[in-house]
C-alpha cells in the first residue's frame, strides 16, 4: 500500500486538525472556566485583559459578569459597552461560523447563542431577554431591537423525509432569519427558519412566526398573523392587554 497517496495524506491531515481543534477547545474551556469564576473587581480586570487576547475583537468598557462561557473565541467579536449577564453562553462551533455582537448590546441572564455553519450578528443597542435561545445558520438582528425573555430564534431545521433513517442521522437545512431594526419581540415568541421580520415590527407574546412579516406590522397568534400596521398618527397602545384582546377575537 502506498502510504503517500494524496487521499490518505489528506485524511491524516484532517484527523490531525480535528484532534488539534479538540485540544484547543478543551484548553479554551479550562481558561474560560477559571476566568468566569473570579469575583469582584480583580476578576473583571483579569477577564478584560485575557479576553482581549482570546477574542477576535473586544471593544472598550465590555462588562462580562461571572458565569459567562464561550466556545470558539477566535470567531467571536464583542463590541464596546456590551453587557453580558450571568449564565450567558456564546458558542461558534466550527471555522465556518462567526458571531458578531455590536456596541451597547445587552444579553440578559441565561441567553444562549450558537452559530453552527454561518454567521450570527446582533446590532447595536439591542437587548435580548433572559433565557432566549438564538441558534443555527445565518441570523441577523438589527439595531435597537427589544427581544423579551424565553424567545426561540432557530435558523435551522431537521430533514426527516426518509422514514428508514433516524431523523438525527439526516441532514439539516439552513435558510436564515432576519429581524429588522427597531423590532419588539414579545416574551415566548418562536421564530422559525427562513423568516424575515420587517423593520419596526411588533410581535405579540407567545406568537409563532412562520412567514415573513412586513415592516411596521403588529402580528400576534399561532401562527402569527398581522393584525395592524403601526401608524405615527395613532397613539401607541401595544400593551399586553391589547394582545390578549386580539387573541380572544
Amino acid at each position: 500500500m502506498n502510504l503517500s497517496h494524496p487521499l490518505l495524506s489528506a485524511s491524516t491531515e484532517a484527523k490531525k486538525k480535528a484532534v488539534f481543534s479538540k485540544l484547543v477547545r478543551a484548553a479554551e474551556g479550562t481558561v474560560f472556566a477559571l476566568l468566569s469564576s473570579l469575583p469582584l473587581f480583580p476578576g473583571r480586570l483579569l477577564r478584560r485583559l485575557a479576553y482581549r487576547l482570546l477574542f477576535t475583537d473586544v471593544g472598550a468598557f465590555a462588562y462580562i459578569q461571572t458565569g459567562v462561557s464561550f466556545v470558539g473565541s477566535s470567531q467571536i467579536s464583542l463590541g464596546s459597552s456590551i453587557h453580558l449577564h450571568h449564565g450567558v453562553r456564546i458558542r461558534s462551533i466550527n471555522h465556518h461560523s462567526s458571531i458578531f455582537i455590536a456596541d451597547h448590546v445587552n444579553l440578559d441572564a441565561g441567553v444562549d447563542i450558537k452559530a453552527c455553519y454561518q454567521d450570527i450578528e446582533i446590532g447595536q443597542h439591542t437587548y435580548v431577554g433572559p433565557y432566549t435561545c438564538i441558534s443555527g445558520g445565518s441570523i441577523k438582528i438589527g439595531d435597537n431591537c427589544l427581544i423579551a425573555s424565553h424567545c426561540s430564534i432557530y435558523a435551522s431545521n431537521h430533514i426527516f423525509q426518509d422514514p428508514t433513517i433516524n431523523i438525527r442521522e439526516q441532514k439539516s437545512s439552513f435558510k436564515g432569519i432576519i429581524i429588522g431594526e427597531d423590532c419588539w419581540i414579545g416574551s415566548g415568541v418562536r421564530i422559525v427558519d427562513g423568516v424575515t421580520i420587517g423593520k419596526g415590527s411588533v410581535i405579540g407574546a407567545g406568537a409563532v412566526v412562520t412567514k415573513d412579516i412586513p415592516p411596521y406590522s403588529v402580528a400576534v397568534g399561532v401562527p402569527a398573523k398581522v393584525i395592524s400596521q403601526r401608524d405615527a398618527n395613532t397613539p401607541a397602545r401595544f400593551s399586553a392587554q391589547l394582545f390578549a384582546e386580539q387573541y380572544q377575537n
